[in-house]
């Protein structure tokens, strides 16, 4: 059973090591505060960046792959290589046009060097479009009696045959 003694000894130790804590806690947000900085005890949690117009239009058109080549088709029972496009930017609420010819002249050109998620694609002659997902892929619809697909510029044809990359920039509601 405890003394007297002991219990005042042990709740004094207690309070020392609680106060103890507290001022190094305190000298520690004191030293951050003067050098322009916020303590590491309350540094805020980083925010999660919006997902961009393209990198929302790369997912969308991900979730395309498998369905079936259709000419003229602008919806998953079948999409042509526009209409691929043209659907997975109005799912964003942006309208462009079905025609691979007309969407090189939408949104502005960008370096092949500088491709981003959601890009267009375009190849020689204009006459087929692709998306860009990142990490040197595209979705795209490639020919009657194929499906909606991911290839590698690097490993296809395609890559040698890039004429153009565009890049959307509406905003999406």
């Amino acid at each position: 059973m405890p003394t007297p003694f002991r219990s005042r000894l042990l709740t004094f130790a207690l309070a020392a090591i609680v106060f103890g804590c507290a001022c190094a806690f305190a000298h520690e947000d004191a030293q951050a505060a003067a050098a322009g900085r916020t303590s590491t005890r309350h540094a805020p949690i980083p925010a999660v960046p919006k997902p961009t117009v393209g990198e929302r239009a790369a997912a969308i058109a991900v979730r395309a792959v498998g369905a079936p080549y259709r000419w003229g088709g602008s919806s998953p029972t079948g999409f042509d290589c526009s209409g691929l496009v043209y659907w997975v930017y109005g799912q964003l609420g942006i309208e462009l046009p079905h025609s691979s010819y007309a969407l090189y002249g939408q949104g502005r050109r960008v370096p092949r060097s500088r491709m981003e998620p959601g890009d267009l694609l375009f190849f020689s002659g204009l006459g087929h479009v692709g998306i860009y997902i990142g990490r040197g892929r595209m979705v795209h619809a490639p020919h009657t009696g194929t499906r909606v697909q991911v290839v590698r510029l690097g490993r296809s044809s395609y890559g040698a045959r890039l004429a153009g990359v565009r890049r959307i920039v509406k905003t999406v509601r």
